[in-house]
């Protein structure tokens, strides 16, 4: 049997493990002051040698910067080979929803220039599952079926990565949608202007998808 060595972590390791969680979290912030030695030590509860450690770490890492005479402050969190989804996951629905917006604009716009008879046909189907499902009032099935069509234009544009980025965004905003939409009135208000969306991609009408794509966020 293969010998595994279990590490144990140092107190020092400890501290900038929950640091590091707090800047992560958004407790401290880029450019905020990290509370001073003697602070750190009462609310960790552990020696000076073992913050300074804790801060000699994550500075070292980026985390932190140093001013000699004026504190430790907090630079911007990036974490380590974080990937997309990891990013997302820890971002506020209302950040990843505004860059979600910004993408639907230019993903009309290609979809107009560039979607097949077989994406048209898969854009239409959840089209009318929204129109359908709103109509039913079954708000579930009706956020599904809104994000799959814009899903399905994202597919249409003809750009793999727009269409990616769109997918990645979009896909972390349902649990969201059920929280603020509490019925399908609003989905029952835009089906006009979806149906005249999904229409001037059917016709290839650049400038008309792009003016329904933005009819359709301001609401």
């Amino acid at each position: 049997m293969m010998n595994m060595r279990i590490q144990k972590r140092s107190l020092a390791d400890e501290v900038a493990g929950q640091i590091k969680d707090y800047i992560r979290s958004g407790r401290y912030v880029a450019g905020q002051q990290l509370p001073t030695e003697p602070e750190l030590m009462k609310q960790y509860g552990v020696g000076r040698s073992s913050i300074r450690e804790a801060v000699r770490m994550l500075a070292n890492s980026g985390l932190l910067r140093v001013q000699q005479g004026l504190g430790t402050f907090i630079n911007e969190f990036v974490e380590d080979n974080e990937t997309l989804h990891q990013r997302l996951n820890r971002a506020a629905a209302k950040d990843i929803d505004e860059v979600r917006q910004l993408l639907e604009i230019k993903i009309a716009q290609k979809a107009a220039l560039n979607r097949t008879q077989q994406q048209l046909d898969v854009i239409e189907g959840f089209l009318n599952e929204r129109i359908q499902a709103s109509q039913q009032e079954k708000i579930e099935e009706c956020i599904q079926a809104d994000i799959n069509f814009h899903v399905s234009i994202a597919m249409a544009s003809g750009n793999e990565i727009l269409a990616d980025m769109y997918h990645a965004f979009s896909s972390r905003l349902k649990s969201w949608f059920l929280q603020i939409y509490p019925d399908t009135t609003t989905f029952i208000q835009t089906n006009d202007l979806h149906k005249s969306l999904f229409e001037s991609i059917r016709d290839g009408n650049e400038e008309q998808a792009l003016r329904y794509a933005r009819q359709i966020l301001k609401h």
